[in-house]
């Protein structure tokens, strides 16, 4: 079977490179284009699967070709690409039939999950699965083997096991931004009975309002202006598989009745339609937001929180997660440097000890993010501390590591101190401890305790 073409339409070379290369490796062939003339001519010499585009291009208007695509192709899928305070033409392109948009800057993750769930579509107008991850998918799986990540394991397996039936129990995953709550929905839909099913994700934050409605519940041709066909919602195309409300808490409250509905019910009634459709999916919601307080202001119904909230999954930040986060380092390093041809460098200590010691407030994404710059910015062989960008930990009692306008820029030396003096000061003054957490070993430790004057057990 021929590898899916996509037509990507991009004028910012340095961006159209990467997404070019980021598609080709997941096995795409792609036509990068940099105005609209030139992709009329490469979507005339070959037909793409899908279109990729953006909406400000030298010789024209984004939508202007989205038109012109259309006619010439009317069932080809497409995506916009969109900057802040575009979302008025992320309607429009959407309105003109494209599946999906995708904010700037885009997140390379994020296309990869975009792309295969628009060419895995049933039919135009539907969304329906992507194929589903394995648990060793790089997307889906979940790295740490910390005490709080053993005992989220243990429950993901057991809430898994309730995933079957015709209703089973709705499921409520909590956490700060940046835990992996897609990721755990993805998982508990693997590894339960629906696996083979949809996995159908609703990001209620990403979408512009007045299109969550349309996009939840479907709608008739002809319900709203540029209705053209109708168009299946994405409770309904989940079919027996797992619907999973992402961001849950920025559902407009004017909507939150008729999701409440549609959980009770398990019926869903399209847009512009007088019948109810059944539905059949395991609803997996997730929030970083505090629903109680919400509900206390009136911003979140009480009624759908106790609806969703049937059985509920927190996902611990990054800092009660012990070592994980370097395990997690590692991980990223060697992707990144894979997905750009890169050689896979080394994580020095100090910078070992850097990302150990710091609190990670954007948890695993903030992380990743961290270390892509790292890998492609400025490591070649080895990662070290000032690659990192990292904000020094803040110390009264540290030399130099203040953070007051009149105070001297700390020195790596005083770093590496601070951070041997408070990993010593966190395991007890154990050496043995302290230098498996640093990523040291002991005679290295050791050498840097002489070296700075400092004492261990």
């Amino acid at each position: 079977m021929n590898a899916p073409h996509i037509l990507l339409l991009e004028d910012e070379g340095a961006l159209a490179r990467a997404l070019d290369r980021r598609l080709r490796r997941d096995g795409y062939t792609v036509a990068v284009c940099e105005n609209i003339a030139n992709a009329k001519l490469a979507a005339r010499r070959r037909p793409p699967d899908l279109a990729v585009l953006d909406l400000r291009l030298p010789d024209g208007y984004g939508l202007d070709f989205l038109d012109w695509l259309r006619g010439e192709i009317p069932d080809i899928p497409a995506l916009v690409m969109t900057a802040y305070g575009e979302l008025d033409d992320a309607i429009a392109a959407m309105r003109l039939g494209a599946v999906d948009f995708l904010k700037k800057p885009l997140d390379l993750d994020a296309l990869h999950r975009v792309v295969a769930d628009a060419l895995a579509r049933e039919t135009p107008g539907t969304r329906s699965a992507r194929d589903t991850p394995t648990d060793s998918a790089p997307d889906t799986a979940l790295i740490g083997n910390s005490a709080a990540m053993r005992e989220l394991y243990a429950q993901l397996d057991r809430i898994a096991a309730l995933g079957t039936g015709e209703a089973p129990p709705n499921v409520l995953l909590t956490g700060e931004t940046g835990t992996g709550k897609d990721r755990v929905a993805r998982l508990l839909h693997a590894r339960s009975a629906r696996g083979a099913h949809p996995f159908v994700q609703v990001d209620c934050a990403a979408l512009p309002q007045d299109l969550v409605e349309a996009e939840l519940f479907g709608h008739e041709k002809g319900a709203f202006t540029n209705a053209h066909r109708a168009r299946r919602g994405l409770l309904a195309a989940a079919g027996e598989g797992t619907a999973f409300l992402n961001e849950i808490g920025e559902l407009p409250l004017s909507l939150q009745a008729k999701l409440l509905t549609a959980l009770e019910a398990r019926t869903v009634r399209e847009i512009g339609g007088d019948t109810e459709r059944a539905i059949g999916a395991w609803f997996v919601a997730a929030t970083n937001r505090d629903l109680a307080a919400m509900m206390a202001a009136g911003d979140f119904r009480q009624d759908l929180y106790y609806r969703l909230n049937v059985l509920t999954l927190h996902l611990p930040p990054l800092r009660e997660r012990g070592d994980d986060v370097l395990a997690l380092a590692e991980h990223f390093v060697a992707r990144t440097a894979e997905r750009y041809g890169r050689p896979v460098p080394d994580i020095d200590a100090p910078a070992r000890a850097v990302i150990r010691a710091y609190a990670w407030p954007g948890n695993v994404r903030e992380l990743r993010h961290v270390i892509e710059r790292a890998v492609l910015v400025h490591a070649e062989h080895v990662v070290e501390v000032a690659h990192l960008q990292l904000p020094m930990p803040a110390n009264a009692d540290g030399p130099g590591l203040g953070t007051g306008p009149d105070e001297a820029t700390p020195t790596l030396a005083d770093s590496e101190r601070h951070l041997i003096e408070r990993t010593l000061a966190e395991t007890r003054h154990n050496i043995s401890a302290a230098a498996r957490r640093l990523g040291l070993s002991r005679g290295a430790l050791r050498y840097r305790l002489e070296k700075y004057g400092l004492t261990g057990d």
